[in-house]
């Protein structure tokens, strides 16, 4: 018996000695007194940080922009050239006119070589695409099922005609870009790729100003080749002051252009070095003596 009561004692006390440990460390977390590393930022340490930082950076940038400058574009504004001389103080008529016609051709003139595949995108500007109540007004269900998903609530305004629902419902369906583009080269029609438009559409842009991928263009295009568009003139952006772009456009293992990544590293970068040569120079102008951080220790220890 005397060993009996001598095991649960000892086996008391484990639970005890438990709770302890976990009441004092959860103690020295409250008061921010655990073990931790504190390292001490010194001159030294701080301008090679900065130096490290300009070296990595600058190099990367000016890899990053020399890649995005690889990429030729060709851009082309065509939603005021394409309106007749008559309509050109009252474009909104035109444009709603169904009457009149919308067919315009433009010409391209290519300045370099471009490698196929040669990405066709439609750019809009002064667009407010990440409205709340446009991004709301989709129904993914009825995207997915077609017909069989009846209950379009989701849409409003564009929800239902006469009882019946509106398939594909929503504002971003029926507000669908609607030009379209057809391209020869030497009066011979491009190769073009198979176009998904209405998927591209339905992915709404974060900003004003976006472009979307109409098509690719699969075949080279040499230096001097003028690449004759015909386009219908369909979209209405007069309404609301919006421009409209065309734009062709190659790639790289970057993307297509954009010079934001180079430059934002470029500036990094060269940011870090100066701030480096800055505090290299008020630390050689005035040195100051490393304070005593044996208080530091003391905590680390207890």
């Amino acid at each position: 018996m005397m060993e009996v009561e001598g095991s649960s004692t000892s086996m008391n006390r484990a639970p005890d000695q438990s709770s302890s440990l976990r009441s004092k460390a959860l103690y020295q977390f409250k008061q921010q007194k655990l073990p931790a590393c504190k390292p001490v930022l010194t001159p030294t340490s701080v301008i090679t940080v900065f130096l490290l930082m300009g070296f990595v950076f600058t190099p990367i940038g000016l890899i990053t922009l020399r890649a995005s400058r690889d990429a030729i574009e060709i851009i082309d504004r065509y939603d005021v050239d394409c309106i007749p001389e008559e309509y050109k103080t009252n474009k909104l008529l035109y444009i709603t006119d169904s009457s009149i016609p919308k067919n315009c051709t433009r010409y391209l003139k290519v300045q370099k070589y471009m490698k196929a595949p040669i990405f066709i995108y439609y750019q809009l500007d002064n667009y407010y695409q990440n409205h709340r109540r446009y991004v709301k007004s989709r129904s993914d269900q009825q995207l997915l099922h077609g017909l069989e998903f009846s209950h379009t609530s989701s849409c409003e305004p564009e929800e239902s005609a006469n009882g019946l629902p509106i398939v594909p419902c929503g504002l971003i369906a029926w507000s669908m870009f609607n030009d379209t583009f057809a391209f020869a080269r030497e009066r011979t029609k491009l190769k073009l790729s198979d176009q998904e438009d209405f998927i591209v559409w339905m992915r709404a842009a974060a900003l004003l100003s976006f472009r979307k991928l109409y098509g690719r263009i699969e075949e080279d295009l040499e230096p001097g080749n003028v690449v004759e568009v015909n386009l219908m003139n369909n979209y209405n952006t007069y309404s609301f002051s919006g421009q409209k772009k065309l734009t062709l456009s190659t790639s790289n293992w970057l993307g297509g252009r954009n010079d934001f990544l180079g430059i934002t590293y470029i500036v990094v970068g060269s940011s870090s070095i100066v701030i480096s040569i800055i505090f290299m120079l008020l630390h050689l102008k005035n040195p100051r003596p490393y304070g005593d951080n044996s208080w530091n220790k003391k905590s680390l220890s207890s």
